[in-house]
């Protein structure tokens, strides 16, 4: 393998290990004891401004990444906060603080949104990121870099290792 093969550049496909921490130190989210992440570099999987620091990259190399809020999920919208009737939701939809649903548009296409907190009488949504407004900290390694596949490219995305191609 060439050394060029082991640098991440568009179009490749990406396997990093990382740790997100807070400004607080508190850790957000890490690999540790799990799989590392594979994505498809340029293939908007993760976040850009995170994929831009990776470019060039080298396999073995460790990099922290710092991204301001607006670099990451944006800044916090306090107009993204929606009150609605419970009787609009399903009666047996367990509506649980921190959980992720996806609401849909006008055209169909899906929100995702979090549960604030529920009543008897209302549900109140966040439109926002759970991580918008957060300075976020990125501690990267590079485990393996190799070319993409015509299908990965075709589809935009990494394919997980042993699965068929799907779209």
């Amino acid at each position: 393998m060439s050394a060029e093969q082991e640098v991440v550049r568009q179009g490749k496909v990406v396997t990093i290990e990382y740790e997100l921490r807070l400004d607080n130190g508190e850790l957000v989210d890490t690999t540790e004891g799990r799989e590392p992440l594979e994505y498809l570099q340029g293939g908007g999987e993760i976040i850009p401004a995170l994929e831009e620091a990776i470019e060039g990259m080298a396999v073995g190399e460790q990099k922290r990444v710092v991204l301001e809020a607006q670099d990451a999920f944006g800044e916090y919208d306090p107009r993204g906060r929606l009150t609605i009737p419970r009787a609009q939701f399903p009666p047996d939809l367990d509506l649980i603080p921190n959980t992720e649903l996806y609401l849909r548009d006008a055209e169909g296409r899906p929100i995702p949104a979090y549960v604030v907190s529920v009543t008897d009488d209302e549900v109140v949504l966040d439109l926002n990121h759970p991580l918008a407004g957060e300075r976020l900290t990125f501690d990267v390694t590079v485990q393996h870099v190799r070319d993409a596949t015509p299908e990965e490219l075709a589809h935009g995305h990494a394919h997980p290792r042993g699965t068929a191609p799907h779209g």
